[in-house]
Protein backbone atom coordinates (compact mmCIF):
# COMPACT_ATOMS: atom_id res chain seq x y z
CA UNK A 1 0.00 0.00 0.00
CA UNK A 2 1.67 3.29 -0.66
CA UNK A 3 2.07 5.93 1.87
CA UNK A 4 0.84 8.31 -0.22
CA UNK A 5 -3.03 9.87 1.03
CA UNK A 6 -5.96 9.05 -0.83
CA UNK A 7 -8.27 11.75 -1.44
CA UNK A 8 -11.56 10.28 -1.12
CA UNK A 9 -10.44 9.15 2.36
CA UNK A 10 -9.48 13.04 3.22
CA UNK A 11 -12.52 14.19 1.78
CA UNK A 12 -14.44 12.13 3.92
CA UNK A 13 -12.48 12.86 7.25
CA UNK A 14 -12.84 16.84 6.20
CA UNK A 15 -16.59 16.04 5.90
CA UNK A 16 -16.58 13.97 9.15
CA UNK A 17 -15.06 17.09 10.96
CA UNK A 18 -17.33 19.69 9.45
CA UNK A 19 -20.10 17.69 10.76
CA UNK A 20 -18.94 17.40 14.26
CA UNK A 21 -18.17 21.15 14.32
CA UNK A 22 -22.10 21.72 13.24
CA UNK A 23 -23.22 19.32 15.66
CA UNK A 24 -21.49 21.06 18.44
CA UNK A 25 -23.01 24.39 17.43
CA UNK A 26 -20.98 27.54 18.09
CA UNK A 27 -17.96 28.06 20.58
CA UNK A 28 -18.51 30.59 23.25
CA UNK A 29 -16.19 32.79 21.36
CA UNK A 30 -19.02 33.23 18.66
CA UNK A 31 -22.01 32.88 20.68
CA UNK A 32 -24.48 35.24 20.82
CA UNK A 33 -24.45 37.91 23.68
CA UNK A 34 -26.79 36.44 26.12
CA UNK A 35 -30.01 38.96 26.58
CA UNK A 36 -31.75 40.32 29.74
CA UNK A 37 -35.67 38.95 30.47
CA UNK A 38 -39.05 39.77 31.46
CA UNK A 39 -39.84 38.54 34.80
CA UNK A 40 -43.62 40.16 34.94
CA UNK A 41 -42.87 43.73 34.69
CA UNK A 42 -39.24 43.37 36.24
CA UNK A 43 -36.02 42.80 33.77
CA UNK A 44 -33.46 40.38 35.03
CA UNK A 45 -30.24 41.13 33.43
CA UNK A 46 -28.19 38.14 32.24
CA UNK A 47 -25.10 36.90 34.54
CA UNK A 48 -22.83 37.98 32.03
CA UNK A 49 -23.34 41.67 31.67
CA UNK A 50 -21.40 44.41 33.06
CA UNK A 51 -21.94 46.11 36.33
CA UNK A 52 -22.87 49.10 34.63
CA UNK A 53 -25.55 47.81 32.51
CA UNK A 54 -27.13 45.81 35.67
CA UNK A 55 -26.92 49.20 37.27
CA UNK A 56 -28.83 50.57 34.62
CA UNK A 57 -31.85 47.78 34.99
CA UNK A 58 -32.23 47.81 38.48
CA UNK A 59 -32.38 51.99 38.42
CA UNK A 60 -35.30 51.08 35.53
CA UNK A 61 -36.84 48.43 37.69
CA UNK A 62 -36.95 51.46 40.63
CA UNK A 63 -39.18 53.80 38.44
CA UNK A 64 -40.81 51.25 36.19
CA UNK A 65 -44.70 52.21 36.65
CA UNK A 66 -43.89 55.93 37.56
CA UNK A 67 -46.69 57.99 35.74
CA UNK A 68 -45.53 59.87 33.05
CA UNK A 69 -44.83 63.28 33.65
CA UNK A 70 -43.23 65.87 31.24
CA UNK A 71 -40.09 67.10 32.70
CA UNK A 72 -40.20 64.50 35.58
CA UNK A 73 -36.48 63.77 36.36
CA UNK A 74 -34.78 67.02 35.30
CA UNK A 75 -35.47 68.63 38.22
CA UNK A 76 -34.74 66.33 40.72
CA UNK A 77 -33.73 62.62 39.91
CA UNK A 78 -36.10 61.36 42.66
CA UNK A 79 -39.74 62.23 40.76
CA UNK A 80 -42.85 61.43 40.86
CA UNK A 81 -42.99 60.59 37.33
CA UNK A 82 -40.48 60.73 34.91
CA UNK A 83 -40.94 61.79 30.72
CA UNK A 84 -38.59 59.66 28.17
CA UNK A 85 -35.40 61.68 28.76
CA UNK A 86 -35.83 62.45 32.09
CA UNK A 87 -36.51 58.23 32.29
CA UNK A 88 -33.38 57.68 30.22
CA UNK A 89 -30.90 60.32 31.80
CA UNK A 90 -32.24 58.47 35.59
CA UNK A 91 -30.83 54.93 34.01
CA UNK A 92 -27.66 56.27 33.19
CA UNK A 93 -27.49 58.54 36.13
CA UNK A 94 -27.65 55.24 38.42
CA UNK A 95 -25.07 53.65 36.27
CA UNK A 96 -23.02 56.13 36.60
CA UNK A 97 -22.36 57.47 33.25
CA UNK A 98 -24.51 60.91 33.51
CA UNK A 99 -23.81 63.83 35.76
CA UNK A 100 -27.12 65.74 34.99
CA UNK A 101 -30.34 64.75 32.57
CA UNK A 102 -30.01 65.47 29.06
CA UNK A 103 -33.71 66.54 27.01
CA UNK A 104 -34.35 64.10 23.90
CA UNK A 105 -32.05 66.78 21.62
CA UNK A 106 -29.12 66.16 23.93
CA UNK A 107 -29.57 63.18 23.67
CA UNK A 108 -29.21 63.17 19.70
CA UNK A 109 -25.30 64.65 20.34
CA UNK A 110 -24.16 62.51 23.49
CA UNK A 111 -22.59 59.49 23.73
CA UNK A 112 -20.46 57.44 20.46
CA UNK A 113 -22.58 57.08 16.99
CA UNK A 114 -23.47 53.87 16.10
CA UNK A 115 -25.17 50.91 18.92
CA UNK A 116 -23.57 49.81 21.25
CA UNK A 117 -22.97 46.33 22.31
CA UNK A 118 -25.42 46.43 25.55
CA UNK A 119 -26.24 49.86 25.60
CA UNK A 120 -28.39 52.12 22.60
CA UNK A 121 -29.78 55.45 22.51
CA UNK A 122 -32.22 56.15 19.96
CA UNK A 123 -33.06 60.00 20.30
CA UNK A 124 -35.05 62.68 18.02
CA UNK A 125 -35.82 65.90 18.98
CA UNK A 126 -39.78 64.54 20.17
CA UNK A 127 -38.34 61.85 22.03
CA UNK A 128 -35.82 59.06 23.25
CA UNK A 129 -35.73 54.92 24.53
CA UNK A 130 -33.12 52.97 24.88
CA UNK A 131 -32.27 49.33 24.81
CA UNK A 132 -30.37 47.71 27.16
CA UNK A 133 -29.13 44.04 26.94
CA UNK A 134 -32.04 43.16 24.65
CA UNK A 135 -35.19 45.02 26.27
CA UNK A 136 -36.59 48.58 25.71
CA UNK A 137 -36.69 51.03 27.95
CA UNK A 138 -39.75 53.28 27.39
CA UNK A 139 -42.27 55.45 28.16
CA UNK A 140 -44.42 54.77 25.12
CA UNK A 141 -45.53 51.46 23.25
CA UNK A 142 -44.63 49.65 26.49
CA UNK A 143 -46.05 45.99 26.66
CA UNK A 144 -45.51 45.38 30.62
CA UNK A 145 -49.45 46.44 31.71
CA UNK A 146 -49.40 49.62 32.27
CA UNK A 147 -49.23 52.13 29.41
CA UNK A 148 -47.97 55.60 31.16
CA UNK A 149 -44.58 56.24 32.47
CA UNK A 150 -41.34 54.24 32.30
CA UNK A 151 -41.57 50.43 31.51
CA UNK A 152 -39.67 47.92 30.10
CA UNK A 153 -40.88 45.72 26.56
CA UNK A 154 -39.12 42.58 24.62
CA UNK A 155 -40.54 43.90 21.10
CA UNK A 156 -38.28 46.53 19.29
CA UNK A 157 -40.58 50.27 17.94
CA UNK A 158 -39.23 51.06 14.84
CA UNK A 159 -35.76 53.30 14.91
CA UNK A 160 -36.40 55.14 11.56
CA UNK A 161 -36.11 59.07 12.14
CA UNK A 162 -33.79 58.46 15.55
CA UNK A 163 -30.33 58.79 16.14
CA UNK A 164 -28.39 56.22 17.91
CA UNK A 165 -26.04 56.60 20.37
CA UNK A 166 -24.19 54.61 23.06
CA UNK A 167 -22.25 55.22 26.00
CA UNK A 168 -18.61 54.35 25.10
CA UNK A 169 -17.34 50.64 26.03
CA UNK A 170 -21.28 49.56 26.20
Amino acid sequence: MSRRSNPFVAALAFACMALAVAIAGPSAATAAKPVAHLDGSRAVAPKSAPKAVKRMIRAGNKIRHKKYKWGGGHGDWTDKGYDCSGAVSFVLHKAGILDYPLDSGGFMKWGSKRRGKWVSIFANKEHVYMVVAGLRWDTSYITDGDKSGPGWSEYMRPAKGFRTRHPAGL
